[in-house]
């Protein structure tokens, strides 16, 4: 399995439509993800293998120095290969780049284990209003 990783890769929503509906269940969207990146996204990362979507991570941003990981989603057959842990270490770099100092992720307690011991995030006190 070669997995390669593309920051700002082209997106087909129909894949990523089907990803997203994979990994966070329910059917696929009929979400215009190109459109919604284009318009508030720093960037994002695709992993693919053989020309197959198999993961994805959407970096929003403040146009300053704050950056939030958003839909961060692996292909079912390649969890636990490392590959989300390399999608959210290319957007990292990344956001550096770009100058941002600070990228946000919120997440669910199940995965606690996945972004602070295997991505590297530190915890820290946070606030979530229900809208």
């Amino acid at each position: 399995m070669t997995i390669t990783y593309e920051w700002r890769g082209d997106v087909d929503n129909t894949a990523l439509n089907q990803l997203h509906a994979e990994g966070f269940g329910g059917p696929a969207g009929q979400t215009d993800w190109r459109a919604r990146l284009q318009r508030h996204s720093l960037g994002w990362v695709c992993a693919w293998e053989d020309h197959r979507l198999v993961g994805f991570v959407n970096i929003a941003w403040d146009g300053g120095v704050h950056a939030f990981a958003l839909d961060t989603v692996v292909a079912g057959r390649n969890r636990s290969n490392g590959v989300g842990a390399a999608l959210l270490g290319v957007a990292a770099e990344q956001c550096r780049a770009a100058g941002c100092e600070w990228l946000h992720v919120d997440f669910e307690e199940h995965l606690r284990p996945f972004y602070f011991d295997a991505c590297g995030f530190g915890e820290t006190t946070a606030g979530l209003l229900a809208l």
